[in-house]
C-alpha cells in the first residue's frame, strides 16, 4: 500500500548537514597535504629535477635561435642541432677563457702577497697598535710564570706499579689502481652526468616542443583552448624574452666592467666581466659578490687605496644603472614578479635546491606566476607572487570606506584622476563600489551603522573631488598653479564650467534658473550619493543641479515639493530588479506635480531590465533612461541645446535602452 511508508518518515529524512560544514576544513587540510607532498617530493627529487629544469629553461633561450634558423630554411633537425652545438661552443669557450684567466692569477698572486702585507701591517699599526702593545705585554707575564707539569713523554719509562700502552706499528697499504681512479672519476662524474642530462632533455625539448605545448593544453584544460593556448603562449614569450633580456644586460654590465678594469689597472679584466655576466644572474647578491674579488685583488696590486676606491665606484655606478634605469626601461617596469615574490622565491628555492635555485628562482618564479593568470586552480600564484593590484580600484575604493579611510581612498582617486575624467571615476569605480555596499544591504551583512558611515564616507569623498574638472586634459587632469607643490596643485573650479557648457542666453526660459535640474534620490540607503555626483557634474557643465532625498516625493510630501525652475527631474537608483513598480508611481507622481520637466531615471546597476526591454521602459514612463553618470550629463545637455522645440517624449533611450 501507498500509506505503508510515509512520505515523510523521520527514518528516510536526509542525514545532518556535517559533511557540507565540514567540507572546507577537509579541502583546506588536503591542499595543505598537497602541497607539502609537492615541497618533499621537489627536495628528494633534485637531482633529477634540476637537470630537467634546467634543461627546459635552456630551450627557452635557444628556441628563438632555432625558430630564426627554421626560417632560414634549414628544417627542424638541423636548425635544433646547429642552434645546440653553437651554445656547447659558447659555453666551452667561455669556460676556457676563465680557466685561462684563473691559471694565470693563480701565478701571479705570490707577485700580490708583499702588498697585502704592507697594508695588513699598516692597518695594524694605525689601528690597533696600543692594543697589541697590551696585547705583548699579558702575553710576558703570562710566559713568566712557572709552566705546569708536563705529561710524560711517549717513550719515557712508567712509574712502578703503572703498565704502559702498548705501542702497534701498522703499515699503511698503498692504493690501488681503481681506489685511485674512483677518487679522481668520482669528483668528475656527476658534473658529466648532470651535463648529460641537459643536453638531452635539451635537444627532444626543443624537437617535440610542438608536441610538448599539445600535451600541456591537454592537461591543463583542452576544454577551454582559448584559455590554455593563451597561457601557453604567454608563458613562452615572457620565459624568453626574460632570458633574453637578462642574458643581454647581464653582457652588457660584463662588458662595461670589464673595460672601465682594463682603464683602471685592475688586472685579468677578462676574467672578473665574465664573472660579472655570470653571477649577475644571481638576483640581488650576485653582481656584489662579483665585484667582491676584484677589489681585493685592486688592493693587492697598489699599495694605495686609489684603486680600491675606482674599482667600488665602477661596480656601484654600473649596478645602480642597470637595475634602476636600464632593466625598467626593457622589462616595461615590470617582469610581472612583486618585489617580496622574488626575494621569497630566492629564499625558497636555495633552500630546496641550492645555489642552482638560487639562479633559477626568478624564471621558476615567472612560470608559477603565468600559470596562476590564466589556470582557475593555480590562481593563488598570481595572487601571492605576482604585481598586479590583489583588488580592483573598485574593491579597493569599498574595502578604504569599510575600513573607515577615506584619505586612502582620496589618494586612489588622485591616481586615478590623473589620466581620466571626474566622470569616469565616478562611473567605473564609486558607482560599482556602491552598488557592492547595496548588495551587501540586501544581503543583510552590512548593518545600518556601519552602511550610514560609508554614505557619510563617500559623500565627503565626492565634495573633495570637486576640485576637478570634468575634462580631458592632456598630462591628467588635475588644474595646477604655477610654483605650487605636488600636493597642492588642484584647485577648486565650482565656477569654472567645462568645455561645451550651453550658453544660457540661448536656452529657453525654464534652463536658465539657477538649479534647472532636479537630482531625486531612489529608495535604496546609497541612492542619495548617486544624485550628488550627478549634481556635481550637472554643475561642471554649466547646468545647476540640486539634490531632493526620496522622503520629499514621498506620496504625502510630493505636493510641497518646489519645482518652480525645473526643466527636468533626474532619479538614480542603485538597486532595482523586476517590475519596478514603485519607480512607476514615483514617475507618474512627479509628472503631475511638473507636467512641462523632462523626466530621466538613472539605472547604474548595468544590464537593469528596463534598459533591456523598451516595452517595459515605455511603461514606466521616463523620457531618458541611462546607465552611466556620464549618459545622464550628456542627456541633460542635449535637452538644454534642444530645448525650444523640445516636446515630452514616451522613450529616447540614452546608452542602451
Amino acid at each position: 500500500m501507498s500509506d505503508a511508508v510515509p512520505a515523510r518518515e523521520p527514518a528516510a529524512a536526509p542525514p545532518p548537514q556535517v559533511p557540507p560544514a565540514g567540507a572546507p576544513e577537509s579541502s583546506g587540510m588536503t591542499s595543505i597535504i598537497v602541497a607539502v607532498i609537492a615541497v618533499a617530493a621537489l627536495y628528494w627529487a633534485r637531482e633529477v629535477l634540476i637537470p630537467i629544469t634546467l634543461a627546459l629553461l635552456l630551450s627557452f633561450v635557444l628556441s628563438p635561435l632555432v625558430n630564426l634558423l627554421r626560417r632560414a630554411w634549414l628544417g627542424r633537425v638541423p636548425s635544433v642541432i646547429v642552434a645546440v652545438i653553437l651554445a656547447i661552443g659558447i659555453i666551452l669557450a667561455f669556460g676556457s677563457v676563465i680557466g685561462t684567466q684563473v691559471a694565470q692569477l693563480a701565478n701571479d698572486i705570490p707577485q700580490y702577497q708583499t702588498t697585502i702585507e704592507k697594508k695588513i701591517g699598516s692597518l695594524r699599526e694605525a689601528t690597533v697598535s696600543k692594543l697589541s702593545y697590551h696585547l705583548k705585554r699579558l702575553s710576558r707575564q703570562f710566559s713568566a710564570e712557572p709552566a705546569a707539569p708536563s705529561a710524560p713523554a711517549p717513550g719515557a719509562q712508567a712509574r712502578p706499579g703503572q703498565q704502559g700502552n702498548p705501542v702497534v706499528v701498522t703499515q699503511e697499504e698503498a692504493p690501488s689502481v681503481l681506489q685511485i681512479g674512483e677518487k679522481i672519476v668520482t669528483p668528475i662524474l656527476n658534473p658529466l652526468a648532470m651535463a648529460g642530462i641537459i643536453l638531452v632533455v635539451t635537444i627532444f625539448a626543443l624537437l617535440q616542443k610542438e608536441d610538448i605545448r599539445d600535451r600541456g593544453i591537454r592537461l591543463f584544460g583542452s576544454h577551454d583552448l582559448h584559455r590554455t593556448t593563451m597561457a601557453m603562449n604567454d608563458a613562452g614569450r615572457r620565459l624568453s624574452r626574460y632570458f633574453l633580456t637578462q642574458l643581454g644586460i647581464n653582457t652588457a654590465f660584463g662588458v662595461i666592467v670589464g673595460t672601465g678594469l682594463y682603464f683602471i689597472g685592475v688586472p685579468n679584466p677578462v676574467l672578473w666581466g665574465m664573472l660579472g655576466t655570470l653571477l649577475r644572474f644571481i638576483p640581488y647578491i650576485g653582481s656584489w659578490i662579483a665585484a667582491a674579488l676584484p677589489i681585493l685583488l685592486a688592493a693587492a696590486v697598489e699599495p694605495g687605496w686609489s684603486l680600491v676606491i675606482w674599482t667600488a665606484v665602477l661596480y656601484v655606478v654600473t649596478e645602480l644603472t642597470m637595475g634602476q634605469v636600464v632593466e625598467p626601461l626593457v622589462y616595461g617596469h615590470s617582469t610581472g614578479l612583486s618585489p617580496l615574490a622574488v626575494i621569497i622565491a630566492a629564499i625558497f628555492w636555495t633552500w630546496l635546491w641550492g645555489p642552482i635555485g638560487l639562479i633559477i628562482s626568478t624564471p621558476l618564479t615567472l612560470c608559477l606566476v603565468v600559470l596562476g593568470r590564466h589556470v582557475e586552480h593555480l590562481e593563488f600564484f598570481d595572487v601571492l607572487l605576482g604585481d598586479r593590484p590583489a583588488l580592483t580600484p573598485v574593491e579597493s575604493l569599498y574595502q578604504r570606506m569599510l575600513a573607515g579611510d577615506p584619505d586612502e581612498a582620496e589618494d586612489q582617486a588622485e591616481r586615478f584622476l590623473a589620466g581620466h575624467r571626474l566622470s569616469a571615476y565616478y562611473d567605473e569605480v564609486v558607482l560599482k563600489a556602491l552598488q557592492l555596499a547595496s548588495n551587501d544591504i540586501v544581503r543583510g551583512t552590512l548593518e545600518p551603522r556601519r552602511a550610514g558611515r560609508l554614505k557619510t564616507a563617500i559623500t565627503e569623498l565626492v565634495e573633495d573631488l570637486g576640485r576637478y574638472d570634468d575634462v580631458d586634459a592632456p598630462g591628467g587632469n588635475d588644474k595646477t598653479v604655477a610654483g605650487s607643490t605636488a600636493d597642492e596643485q588642484a584647485i577648486p573650479n565650482e565656477h569654472s564650467p567645462a568645455d561645451g557648457a550651453p550658453d544660457k542666453s540661448k536656452l529657453a526660459p525654464e534652463w536658465r534658473g539657477e538649479a534647472p535640474v532636479l537630482c531625486i534620490s531612489g529608495r535604496g540607503p546609497l541612492d542619495e550619493a548617486a544624485s550628488k555626483m550627478l549634481a556635481q557634474l550637472l554643475g561642471k557643465h554649466g547646468l545647476g543641479a540640486r539634490v531632493v532625498p526620496h522622503e520629499v516625493v514621498s506620496r504625502l510630501n510630493v505636493q510641497s515639493l518646489d519645482v518652480h525652475g525645473v526643466a527636468m527631474m533626474c532619479v538614480s537608483y542603485l538597486d532595482i530588479s523586476g517590475n519596478p513598480a514603485h519607480l512607476r508611481y514615483l514617475l507618474r507622481r512627479l509628472r503631475q506635480r511638473q507636467p512641462e520637466a523632462s523626466l530621466l531615471v538613472g539605472l547604474w546597476p548595468e544590464g537593469a531590465p528596463i534598459l533591456k526591454d523598451r516595452d517595459l521602459g515605455r511603461t514606466v514612463g521616463a523620457d531618458y533612461y541611462v546607465s552611466t553618470l556620464s549618459e545622464a550629463v550628456e542627456a541633460c545637455l542635449s535637452a538644454a541645446q534642444q530645448a525650444e522645440g523640445l516636446k515630452p517624449r514616451l522613450l529616447t533611450a540614452v546608452g542602451g535602452a
